[in-house]
């Protein structure tokens, strides 16, 4: 079937120390633009039937800089969006460190509903769904990008890998980075995870940010600043 990259929007003011959910009007910095521009490049070489995006900002300005050495046009699925993490979102990740939910986002996520937003099991469920539809449009041998979130990637990774959804937060998804998940009617393959490199498809086919990570394995919430 088909083959997805899954690319993660490039960093913002906001990544890393704010959990900023859908936050409007939250665009690339400068070091963000720069992400995007060289995950185009990274891209040239590959072709791509469709590029799809989340509606927020800084997903669609990351897949335009992809867009735009392609004569394709930007398709927007809600399905990418980002969690909705209800009242956390806007939040210090400092702060959210300290609530006893946090625990369960990183230990048990399969069971963690957000205060006024979604269950990370309905994340995945909605992503899933978006990218099986995706590869039927784009067909047996299409390959498409979607522009989306780093935990919207892990959750499909996860499905990808056949992992329960409580194994999720051993999955990282560094900003720009691209995921590759071919699709065969047996089963998916990853081909690529967490990709910050040259891309080319095979043939055929320490704590920071404030103290989120108070335990010193604490996975990242909403995907991380990535290490540069």
């Amino acid at each position: 079937m088909a083959t997805v990259l899954l690319a993660r929007h490039g960093l913002t003011a906001l990544t890393g120390p704010v959990l900023a959910g859908w936050t409007p009007d939250v665009h690339l910095s400068d070091a963000g633009g720069a992400q995007a521009k060289a995950l185009a490049e990274r891209l040239a070489a590959v072709r791509l039937d469709a590029i799809v995006s989340s509606p927020l900002d800084r997903c669609q300005e990351t897949a335009q800089a992809v867009a735009d050495a392609r004569d394709l046009e930007i398709q927007t699925d809600d399905r990418f969006g980002e969690c909705g993490y209800g009242e956390w979102t806007g939040r210090p990740l400092k702060e959210l460190a300290k609530e006893p939910l946090w625990q369960v986002v990183q230990s048990h996520p399969s069971a963690a509903v957000f205060p006024g937003g979604e269950a990370l099991a309905d994340v995945q469920h909605r992503a899933v769904a978006a990218v099986r539809d995706w590869n039927e449009r784009v067909g047996e041998k299409g390959v498409y990008l979607a522009c989306t979130h780093g935990d919207v990637i892990k959750a499909i990774v996860a499905d990808a890998l056949g992992l329960h959804l409580d194994q999720f937060q051993r999955i990282t998804a560094d900003p720009a980075s691209v995921t590759i998940i071919r699709y065969t009617p047996l089963r998916p393959f990853v081909l690529r995870l967490n990709d910050v490199g040259e891309l080319r498809l095979p043939e055929g086919s320490e704590e920071k940010d404030g103290g989120e990570n108070i335990t010193g394995s604490d996975a990242a919430v909403g995907g991380g600043p990535g290490t540069t």
